[in-house]
């Protein structure tokens, strides 16, 4: 995709409607300014994976990929883009976006498909040849399976750069229900209490069964607990 360009030195003043830039590769570096709305657009459409053919007014053409976007956090627009010049040919290193495609076993049993690298380092062959994405059919993974990154198929002459066990996706069991969490939270509140000797083994089954709260058994441990010291001091005085 063209991107028009105007020569701009380092601290020159923009136009209005023009964001700065600059492309650089070890052996040179080109500041100049562009179009926002029209690198907006670009960029949307392109990413970091597409190519970029930029072509600075009454200068040189070359080809380049987005390194890094500064963006205004108050406006949520582009101020500043960085280029990384290529060359045709040449094999390049790349962070490409992984995408799933399928439903899995593991969701189809209530699972989740959990995509831990969302971006994965790849080296194409050159720059026309680099993917837009990879995607990783998750049809036949199950609840506990997951993806390396050596496990990906790779589009024809493109290479992993990353660690080949670098884990990409995994499917995760069923997440609790409200009501599940609360039974779970719950159980691990009672057991806490009849280790602290608040309430005794058979209140806490009561309370996990469903025939008292917490409140009701803590409220009856509280009461046999005051009447057995009100009737400790009755023996006490008694016998004095």
């Amino acid at each position: 995709m063209e991107l028009r360009a105007t020569p701009r030195k380092s601290q020159e003043k923009l136009a209005p409607g023009l964001i700065a830039a600059v492309a650089y590769n070890k052996e040179q570096n080109v500041s100049f300014a562009i179009e926002r709305k029209a690198f907006d657009r670009a960029f949307r459409q392109q990413g970091t994976t597409g190519l970029f053919d930029i072509t600075i007014e009454g200068g040189e053409t070359f080809p380049a990929l987005v390194k890094t976007v500064q963006m205004d956090k108050r406006r949520r627009e582009a101020i500043h883009a960085d280029f990384y010049m290529v060359t045709y040919g040449e094999p390049i290193e790349v962070s490409v976006p992984v995408h799933t495609t399928g439903k899995s076993q593991g969701e189809v049993m209530g699972g989740l498909v959990d995509v831990v690298i969302h971006n994965l380092q790849v080296i194409a062959p050159g720059p026309r040849r680099i993917p837009q994405e990879i995607t990783v059919d998750v049809t036949r993974l199950g609840i506990g399976d997951h993806v390396t990154a050596g496990q990906i198929k790779l589009p024809e002459g493109v290479k992993l750069a990353a660690d080949a066990d670098l884990v990409v996706l995994s499917v995760l069991p069923p997440r609790l229900t409200a009501e599940e969490l609360e039974a779970e939270t719950q159980a691990a509140q009672v057991a806490g209490m009849v280790a602290s000797g608040e309430i005794s083994e058979e209140a806490a089954e009561a309370v996990l069964e469903g025939g008292a709260s917490i409140e009701e058994v803590k409220a009856d441990s509280e009461g046999s607990e005051a009447q057995r010291e009100t009737e400790e001091a009755s023996q006490e005085a008694n016998q004095g």
